[in-house]
């Protein structure tokens, strides 16, 4: 905050020393496209939706000031408030239908907005809305003689969005838009529901925008829909981004700073000569930035300044010594958690799950077997909400949930691990576990402890704050257990857990199992090593070709003809006899 207030004061400073009028107007454009900047941040830093179509904000803002004032004689003051809701609302109305689309899809599709909004406002005939001057009351209708005095306002707005946008950052708001950035399954499996957010995000992101845009306007006093609509101000939203850094709070900043004077500048200079100047300037920055500094010149020069650290992290310290099943009897109650009954999943014409029956009891560990392509993997992602069955029901705890969506199940009871690990890789090892325990925890004290407790109860204590981009296998693997265990479930669906781990990370992580099953929680749990599978589980169910060919007690199951054949192999038998 502190170098947000210094750096503005050393801005209005320097601008303050400016004479010429032209210069003036050059900068106090700058902090307006740096509101812009920021305003796109917002949203498309932190959600990773690729916005082309942030002018529609703009444009809608600009002339919401210019028509309430030519019709009705309303101050900017006032004219800005109303640009800020029109721009909210417009965001939400955007947002509702392309929240449906993904990847370019969706860029393509807000790219449309603006186009279509510039035919739009031609077509009604405000080809050019230029403001009218007020002489009698020049304050009340922010038509100031000092053009300086605009760059007091723009910074004022610029502070308080930087300032909302720093605050909003270190918020749930910001980690749950970051976590539905950088991985949305494991952000739904947390039990976060990504449409609110995006929502919350696309329309403070408009509300700024619009702010930026109706200022535009009472600065340029003159509103045409090719300036305020234009692929050019749709593209200079991005761009001061993407130069400075996306999903920083410094990167806009920086990008408008460098960019909007140099634009404006060679326009002012070699326009005449070189129409479309400005363009040219953006398209080698973004050249320049894609080449040189990915990230942006932000990241690029902390990178740069920040002192590379060579200290290795401390051994894990796993316990390594041989699994033995705990002598205390588990906590089974002998009463049906969930019953799944006469599930179907269907891709197309390819049935993956068939006529699927069993019961996961209270406090079991139910191990889940079978050949690959069996649906395992499948059954899962129809357990927790991210395949809906054709038919057939899952019952937890009296309740149906065969139609909850992911979130809603995770809220429910049901935690989840992946095949593939699904980290938060931009965040430590605290911030992956604590987001989910929010939808759990309304206190963020008490939904940090409860992150802390199933960390530690993974051992991964030492690895609080850790970036995950840097952790081992067995880490991410322990990590996401950690996840998928701190809002306290009581169902743990694990798949796969052991896949890539060494004979001493594999006794750690079986020990975990049992202590977390030994709390009372449930356990299904999916996996390829047999053996392991043989010591850790209570009862065992076999898929084959999407239907259940056996279950029951791990020695009968693996005794049985009908899996040897289908799964295990004649070879595995005779050595388990042994």
């Amino acid at each position: 905050m502190a170098i947000i207030c210094v750096a503005s004061l050393i801005y209005l400073i320097l601008t303050w020393m400016i004479k010429d009028r032209y210069y003036q107007l050059m900068f106090s454009i700058v902090p307006i496209w740096a509101l812009v900047g920021v305003a796109w941040n917002i949203f498309s830093g932190y959600s990773g939706l690729l916005s082309f179509g942030h002018a529609a904000f703009f444009g809608l803002g600009a002339y919401t000031v210019a028509l309430l004032m030519m019709f009705f004689n309303i101050s900017p003051w006032f004219g800005l408030v109303a640009s800020g809701f029109v721009g909210a609302l417009s965001g939400v109305l955007i947002g509702w239908p392309t929240f449906r689309l993904r990847g370019h899809y969706f860029a393509l599709a807000m790219l449309a907005f603006p186009l279509a909004l510039l035919y739009i406002f031609d077509w009604l005939g405000f080809q050019e809305v230029t403001l009218p001057m007020k002489r009698e009351e020049p304050l009340l209708y922010m038509q100031f003689e000092d053009q300086r005095l605009y760059i007091v306002v723009a910074m004022a707005m610029l502070i308080s969005a930087l300032l909302i946008n720093l605050a909003l950052a270190k918020s749930r708001f910001g980690m749950a838009l970051l976590a539905i950035k950088q991985n949305e399954a494991a952000a739904m499996a947390s039990g976060i529901n990504p449409l609110p957010w995006k929502f919350a995000a696309i329309a403070i992101s408009g509300a700024f925008t619009a702010l930026a845009g109706g200022l535009y306007g009472v600065v340029l006093l003159i509103v045409t829909p090719a300036a305020v609509f234009g692929m050019l101000s749709s593209a200079q939203a991005l761009i001061v981004t993407l130069f400075g850094g996306i999903g920083t709070i410094a990167g806009p900043v920086i990008g408008a700073l460098v960019l909007i004077p140099l634009g404006e500048i060679l326009h002012a200079e070699l326009g005449d000569k070189l129409p479309g100047i400005q363009g040219v300037v953006f398209g080698a920055a973004i050249i320049t930035v894609v080449l040189a500094a990915p990230e942006g010149i932000w990241p690029w020069l902390l990178s740069k300044f920040k002192k590379a650290s060579t200290d290795e992290l401390p051994p894990l310290g796993l316990n390594t010594d041989s699994f033995v099943r705990n002598s205390v009897p588990a906590p089974t109650t002998g009463k049906v958690l969930m019953r799944v009954s006469d599930v179907t999943v269907r891709f197309g014409g390819l049935y993956a799950l068939k006529d699927v029956n069993f019961d996961v009891m209270e406090g079991e560990i139910l191990g889940i077997i079978g050949p690959n392509g069996a649906g395992k993997t499948t059954l899962f992602n129809m357990l927790n909400g991210f395949v809906t069955p054709v038919s057939g029901q899952k019952i937890l705890i009296d309740q149906d949930i065969t139609q909850f969506k992911t979130y809603d199940i995770c809220r429910a009871g049901i935690g989840r691990t992946f095949q593939i690990v699904r980290p938060f890789k931009q965040m430590s090892v605290l911030d992956n576990v604590v987001i989910a325990t929010f939808f759990a925890q309304s206190n963020t004290d008490k939904a940090y402890a409860m992150a802390q407790d199933a960390i530690e109860l993974v051992g991964l204590g030492s690895r609080l704050n850790t970036v995950v981009a840097g952790l081992t296998t067995v880490e991410l693997r322990l990590m996401e257990l950690a996840r998928a265990l701190a809002p306290a479930p009581r169902l743990l669906l694990l798949d796969e857990i052991l896949a890539g781990l060494g004979s001493s990370e594999t006794e750690h992580v079986l020990k975990v199992i049992e202590l977390i099953r030994q709390t009372g929680v449930t356990i299904a749990i999916i996996e390829h090593t047999m053996h392991a599978m043989v010591r850790l589980a209570d009862r065992m169910i076999v898929l084959d070709h999407g239907q259940v060919c056996a279950q029951g007690l791990p020695q009968e199951v693996t005794n049985n003809p009908l899996v040897i054949e289908a799964y295990l192999g004649k070879r595995w038998s005779a050595r388990a006899q042994h």
